[in-house]
């Protein structure tokens, strides 16, 4: 494709994108301990997530695999500025909002993948802050069930000949929410309604770059116990620090990124906001 094609095709998208970026939700509120609207934190647009996933990738054909994703999230922060924990009364002391996702899908090494369901959880652990420990899944499912999101098909990014995330970590992942999914008295959209009252659609951006050496920790909370893995490091008495990665096979991921509201009602539209961004970003990028 000419230089001038690529730059035609990434200003359309650059234009989608503006366009699309009206519906994404601002000025929603956010209660962590769920005491509802008034005394709820005011987000202008996005929690901030960040945590790590253990990626298993399994051969379907000459270059074309499947996999499956167990992750933890640990949510402290909005709008890319100040801590949830503040809003926790002194009693509650250390509390925190965390989430998990399991997650399948489908891709092709040195091109695309994308997923094709998977479910996160959201969680308030009101008292303590356990994310990093022994408890739960890496204190990441620790406490009160907030939100249950289904994971649409689609978002997903770009790999290498190894399955490793390129292009700066990009993932994308979009979801829904049922009417009663979300607890009541945590989530308000920008007309102060209970989200729980409605069908919500969300997704999330992230950067995931690969954790070459993992803490013990991690490995035996995320690798051998959320994720079921029995291979190296995970046996019953397998000396600690035994795990790595195989390329093409399974490898850690940092991630970091945001969680949004989207005011489209229709899971496409959410499917074509996110493309268009992912645009936005190109354009940007062959710009600098």
């Amino acid at each position: 494709m000419s230089i001038l094609k690529k730059l035609g095709c990434a200003a359309a998208i650059a234009l989608a994108a503006g366009a699309a970026q009206a519906e994404v939700m601002n000025n929603w509120t956010f209660n962590p301990i769920g005491g509802g609207l008034e005394t709820g934190r005011n987000i202008i647009e996005y929690l901030d997530v960040n945590g790590n996933g253990f990626i298993q990738l399994t051969n379907t054909g000459p270059t074309s695999f499947s996999f499956v994703e167990h992750a933890v999230f640990n949510i402290v922060q909005a709008d890319g500025k100040g801590g949830l924990s503040s809003l926790f009364p002194v009693a509650y002391a250390g509390g925190n909002i965390t989430a998990t996702m399991e997650a399948k899908g489908t891709g092709n090494f040195s091109g695309a993948f994308q997923f094709t369901s998977g479910t996160i959880r959201m969680y308030q652990n009101p008292v303590n802050d356990k994310y990093a420990g022994t408890d739960g899944y890496y204190g990441a499912n620790l406490g009160n069930l907030i939100g249950e999101f289904t994971i649409l098909a689609g978002g997903g990014g770009r790999v290498n000949a190894n399955g490793d995330p390129t292009n700066n970590g990009d993932v994308s992942v979009f979801a829904t929410a049922a009417k009663g999914a979300l607890a009541p008295g945590y989530f308000y959209n920008n007309k102060d309604v209970d989200m729980s009252q409605l069908k919500n659609f969300a997704f999330a951006f992230t950067n995931a770059n690969t954790v070459g050496s993992p803490d013990k920790t991690l490995v035996s909370e995320l690798v051998c116990q959320y994720s079921g893995y029995t291979g190296a490091g995970c046996l019953a008495g397998a000396t600690p620090g035994t795990y790595s990665n195989v390329p093409g096979k399974q490898f850690l991921v940092s991630n970091n990124g945001q969680f949004k509201f989207n005011e489209v009602p229709e899971p496409g539209s959410v499917a074509l906001f996110g493309i268009a961004l992912f645009g936005l970003g190109a354009m940007r990028r062959r710009v600098k």
